[in-house]
């Protein structure tokens, strides 16, 4: 009989499927194997939006996915001479077929099992999206980007050349990397652990942002942190470009120093869209 959701998150929530002191239960590959099809399928995630908007980390589904790396072996994946790939047999390439309506240039480009690519997704290669992830409709995730595990990618996003989002698979119950819907991350981007930029967000190119990452926004003259269990939230619509702080001590003023601060220079505008607006005849 087929697992639904339920029955899943009853089994994942034992903790000691992942002890590797314990023996391994016996429907082990079953479960991992329904998990990630639920996962492909957008039925599950590896995070999810309260109603007051913050997201949090799915651990029954991190459990799921973990498990695949505890009963995994390592197999010969080789598509054809001269490249030759070796990885846990649990975890091959995601494979696509013409109705899932998802577009992947040829080129290079992989999807790892356990990754949710919704309709209208369009892949530039070479890009990688990893175990757990979930990208929204419309969204292009372009050349030399990757989608880390279990990163959340909304609707309508644009990840630009070389944008790194990156992944957060242990431990389970750390904070989530989310990309809201309508965000445009400028390429050589790299948003990373305890981020979560919010809807109709501009990142410019090169900006970097992660959990330890103060922003300085001018337009509100503050400076937005990650504090305890709360993530570095991006507000809507900012507009956010590479920026400098000087370094105040008297070695770094003598030295000239300064580090790297990412500044939400204004909050997006129609002159914001017309420079950022996405042509959907591409998608």
């Amino acid at each position: 009989m087929a697992l639904s959701v339920a029955d899943l998150e009853a089994r994942f929530n034992d903790p000691l499927l992942l002890d590797s002191g314990a023996p391994l239960v016996h429907d082990a590959q079953q479960l991992f194997d329904t998990a990630m099809a639920h996962l492909e399928r957008g039925d599950i995630r590896a995070a999810r939006r309260d109603e007051a908007g913050n997201w949090h980390a799915v651990a029954w589904v991190k459990r799921a996915i973990l498990l695949g790396f505890r009963i995994g072996r390592v197999a010969e994946m080789s598509a054809q001479a001269p490249f030759s790939f070796m990885d846990k047999h649990t975890y091959p390439p995601r494979e696509f077929r013409l109705e899932h309506g998802v577009r992947i240039v040829p080129g290079g480009s992989t999807v790892r099992r356990g990754a949710y690519l919704a309709p209208n997704v369009v892949c530039m290669p070479p890009m990688y999206i990893n175990v757990g992830a979930h990208v929204g409709r419309g969204t292009m995730v372009d050349s030399h980007a990757l989608v880390g595990s279990c990163a959340q990618i909304g609707e309508r996003v644009h990840l630009s050349a070389a944008a790194q989002i990156g992944g957060v698979l242990e431990p389970i119950n750390a904070s989530p990397v989310v990309i809201e819907d309508d965000v445009i991350v400028g390429g050589n981007c790299g948003v990373y652990e305890g981020t979560v930029v919010r809807s109709r967000a501009v990142l410019g190119a090169g900006v970097i942002l992660s959990r330890g990452t103060p922003v300085s926004d001018l337009g509100k003259d503050t400076v937005h942190r990650a504090t305890g269990d709360h993530p570095l939230i991006i507000p809507e619509g900012a507009v956010v470009v590479p920026g400098a702080r000087r370094v105040s001590s008297a070695f770094g003023e003598a030295q000239g120093l300064s580090l790297q601060t990412p500044v939400i220079v204004k909050y997006r505008d129609d002159k914001t869209d017309a420079a950022t607006a996405l042509e959907a005849w591409l998608r």
